[in-house]
């Protein structure tokens, strides 16, 4: 996970920096404030919007429009994994093996050196001291990066395909010509099948035995439309990798994330947030990991925004950008805190609010930090203690404490919601049967 929040024009290494050493000329004060207002802008956007679908999507009629839950174990083991994974790649970019060709003969004394023509072991033998320079192979970070490419690619244009949907809806004309399309996949034979034996008579109203769905998505015509605009921003991204195009990517993953990922408590989301807290000051202060990750990766995992568009316009290529993992992890601990709000049914949303207004806070100050001190910053560090702590205050001062955190969701993918609620659904069948044979 990317989660610093960096200027490539700062003080430390620039992403695709000139090869000949030469250095860019500064960016110009407007420049920076147009990137800088661009990033918190766009940041935004998926939290209020991914927020606002939150409370929608439990209503979907498509299981993969159902929310995700995030449980407190998933929360304290979520920033293990995710070093783990930052690591992974890591190393992936970094490591250097020696030529296949040459692998028997490297003996244990032997060093990395540069050269013009790349990377170079220089093999000694500790006996006579004689030095063999043999040439060394990069973990393929070209085939690395076009994997990844694709696979971001075919997600990419599913998250923009359902980000856009509901705004297309509305652009659709009433007489646009719409069918009803089902893609079911289910798990057991037989009786567990609809129409099997056991299974309710026709037009009985009740429903057939539970059978677990691994995929049920229902789409219409106009859901292909949109995946096929969707399709075209992806072969733009695949063929050019042009910042646009990443970005509307980006968006699209983030917005998708604060609407399908829920949290299941308060507390669940001060875990979560406390672990990556931790990660993300280690990883950006501790080490070089998390900035040579987000610069090495090819994927739309951030956002970026030009420094230098109003001097090269669209080709512009000095960037700052934002992780995605710092508009995710806050954007659904906002959330939460909106259907928390709903939940007391005060017709107010001032914790929603509150929280929205303090990751406003905490990504400027992130901002300004960065400006000034010209380093790489881990956003989480400014944004966890203003989305949790004003939240908090805004609760001891109303005396909500206790509702707060005793909040809890449950998980609508849980098998045991799922049956209780259809057996709730059967149940009042059966008694409108009833009625009707009296």
């Amino acid at each position: 996970m990317d989660s610093a929040l960096q200027d490539p024009h700062n003080g430390s290494a620039e992403a695709g920096s000139p090869a000949n050493g030469t250095t860019r000329p500064p960016s110009t004060p407007e420049g920076i404030a147009l990137a800088y207002g661009s990033l918190l802008l766009m940041a935004l956007l998926p939290i209020f919007f991914g927020a606002l679908r939150s409370v929608r999507c439990t209503r979907g009629k498509n299981s993969s429009d159902m929310p995700e839950t995030i449980t407190s174990r998933d929360a304290a083991r979520f920033p293990i994994i995710a070093s783990c994974t930052l690591l992974g790649l890591y190393l992936f970019f970094k490591v250097y093996f020696p030529n296949k060709n040459y692998t028997g003969l490297v003996l244990k004394t032997w060093k990395i050196q540069k050269s013009k023509k790349g990377k170079t072991a220089v093999i000694q033998n500790p006996t006579t001291r004689d030095s063999h320079r043999f040439p060394l192979e990069i973990f393929s970070q070209e085939y690395i990066n076009l994997l990844l490419s694709m696979y971001f690619f075919v997600l990419g244009i599913l998250a923009l395909s359902h980000t856009i949907s509901p705004f297309m809806n509305k652009v659709f004309p009433a007489n646009f010509p719409s069918r009803q399309y089902q893609l079911l996949f289910t798990q057991g034979s037989g009786e567990n099948k609809e129409g099997g034996r056991g299974s309710p008579a026709p037009g009985s109203g009740l429903t057939r035995p539970l059978c677990p769905e691994i995929i049920n998505y229902e789409f219409d015509t106009k859901d292909l439309v949109c995946l096929g605009l969707s399709s075209i921003v992806g072969v733009w991204y695949l063929l050019r990798k042009h910042w646009i195009a990443n970005n509307l990517f980006g968006l699209a993953f983030s917005l998708n994330g604060v609407e399908l990922l829920h949290l299941n408590n308060v507390s669940t989301g001060c875990i979560l947030l406390g672990g990556l807290f931790i990660y993300d000051v280690f990883w950006v202060f501790g080490t070089n990991v998390m900035v040579t990750v987000a610069r090495s990766f090819e994927a739309p995992i951030k956002l970026v925004f030009p420094q230098d568009l109003l001097e090269k316009g669209l080709e512009a290529d000095n960037f700052a950008m934002l992780g995605l993992g710092d508009i995710v992890i806050p954007g659904i601990f906002i959330a939460l805190l909106l259907r928390f709000d709903i939940s007391l049914k005060k017709n107010t949303h001032t914790y929603f609010y509150t929280s929205f207004a303090a990751y406003i806070f905490g990504l400027g100050l992130t901002i300004f930090i960065m400006h000034i001190f010209k380093h790489a910053q881990p956003a989480l560090l400014y944004l966890v203690p203003a989305c949790i702590g004003f939240p908090v205050l805004v609760a001891l001062a109303k005396g909500e404490v206790t509702e707060m955190f005793s909040y809890e969701e449950s998980n609508p993918k849980d098998p045991a919601v799922v049956t209780e609620s259809k057996e709730g659904t059967e149940a009042s069948a059966s008694k409108g049967l009833e009625k009707k044979e009296k």
